[in-house]
């Protein structure tokens, strides 16, 4: 099923996987090619995390603060978190369609791990 979102902002759903409650999380979503190679360059902080539709892998060159990066399949399944430095280029991840960022540490605290599910709400 294919997911269609526009650029806005919206919440993030993170469904722990039966290892205690969900959480919401604000989100920003970028969907445009504009906005998605825009994502966090030259932010010092962002609030909550932004998703970047379609997307397979990120880079971290002109960021000014380490990130987490967390791939996830068509099902909005997490397949990988990584904390990545800046200047850092990422991997493609042959199964992710989509791509959630945060500051480093914050996916942690949210429960995004792989294997757990997450839900967009616009």
């Amino acid at each position: 099923m294919g997911r269609r979102w526009r650029d806005g902002r919206g919440e993030l759903v993170v469904h722990g996987g039966g290892e205690g409650p969900s959480a919401t999380v604000p989100l920003e979503i970028a969907t445009s090619y504009r906005a998605r190679t825009k994502g966090l360059l030259g932010r010092d902080s962002v609030d909550g995390a932004i998703l970047l539709s379609p997307a397979n892998s990120v880079h971290t060159f002109r960021m000014r603060m380490p990130i987490d990066v967390a791939y996830l399949d068509r099902d909005l399944r997490v397949i990988a978190v990584r904390t990545m430095r800046p200047g850092r280029l990422g991997m493609p991840r042959l199964r992710a369609r989509h791509v959630v960022e945060a500051e480093a540490g914050a996916m942690a605290g949210w429960g995004v791990r792989d294997g757990a599910l997450v839900e967009v709400i616009t």
